[in-house]
């Protein structure tokens, strides 16, 4: 009977225990997560500017942005930034950590691997701005020096989405490596050990070891990346401010601008419960397809 009530104390006494560590928790993530989700939903069939109560105006905001071609535009133009991005930088990355786990384990050299990564979006933006400038830029010096014509990274329409995702590949694929080198640890090294037994080649371990076994790691680094990917707004806003002709006119940029340019709180609400539902769809597909849950792993 004592035994029973002292192991109900005791699981009492954890619990409370347990609240107290998770309240901190919890409160940020309901004051700045929960709270503003539900009331940028609340928003989204509202009129508002603040200056003024918001008005119900039901599916209206929703209506006008399914007709809106400028939000199409936004749309497309995100999504080719995604392409570009995530297809670099998870190829680039990927290497990385696999010349890390197969060449070197030099914590030094995976603490300059990740030294970009430690640097704000805003300071990578005004950085490149400097060395892609088409008259003073060190990049175009560079080009210039190979005997070529000086490119316009930033001010072409052509050029500039190109060059604001190599911005942050530069900026991220340190920090990606090293998610996957972590991946990679887990993969025990009597199977390579086997392999080369076996006189496997290096591309033949990586087709058949590497990139099996580290497919969990490489699926939940895709989901995390391409939900990044499609949140840019700093690095659009420090190098090229939607420019030139909206070519880098991304959807979080264009939400910004009809928000705290135009003080239409509730159409961009609207915009911004689209991407939710578009990332949220994403992201499930991505998880199913990619079995990211799941390890071969035995």
């Amino acid at each position: 009977m004592s035994i029973a009530f002292s192991s109900r104390s005791g699981k009492q006494g954890d619990g409370r225990l347990a609240a107290v560590f998770i309240a901190p928790a919890f409160l940020g993530f309901t004051v700045f997560l929960l709270w503003p989700t539900l009331l940028g939903v609340y928003l989204s069939f509202t009129r508002f500017n603040l200056l003024t109560p918001a008005e119900w105006v039901g599916l209206d905001n929703y209506v006008r942005m399914v007709n809106d071609p400028i939000f199409w535009e936004s749309l497309r133009v995100t999504v080719v930034y995604v392409v570009l991005n995530i297809g670099v930088q998870t190829v680039s990355a990927l290497a990385i950590a696999v010349l890390l786990q197969r060449l070197t384990r030099s914590p030094w050299l995976r603490g300059i691997v990740l030294t970009p990564y430690l640097m704000s979006n805003v300071v990578a933006g005004v950085v490149w701005l400097w060395i892609l400038d088409t008259q003073l830029g060190v990049g175009n010096e560079i080009v210039m020096a190979l005997g070529l014509d000086r490119v316009p990274f930033l001010t072409d329409e052509t050029w500039a989405v190109p060059a604001i995702a190599l911005i942050n590949v530069w900026r991220h694929v340190g920090y990606t490596a090293l998610l996957l080198f972590a991946g990679l640890q887990a993969i025990p090294d009597d199977m390579y050990e086997a392999a080369k037994v076996d006189g496997a080649s290096e591309w033949r371990m990586f087709r058949r070891i590497t990139l099996p076994l580290l497919r969990p790691v490489l699926a939940v680094v895709l989901i995390m990346t391409v939900i990044g990917s499609f949140q840019v707004f700093d690095t659009v806003a420090v190098t090229t401010a939607g420019g030139p002709a909206n070519a880098t006119n991304v959807l979080q940029f264009y939400i910004y601008g009809a928000a705290f340019g135009r003080f239409q709180f509730g159409y961009a609400s609207a915009m911004s419960v689209a991407l939710l539902v578009v990332l949220s769809a994403i992201t499930f597909v991505q998880y199913r397809l990619t079995r990211a849950g799941q390890t071969d792993l035995g």
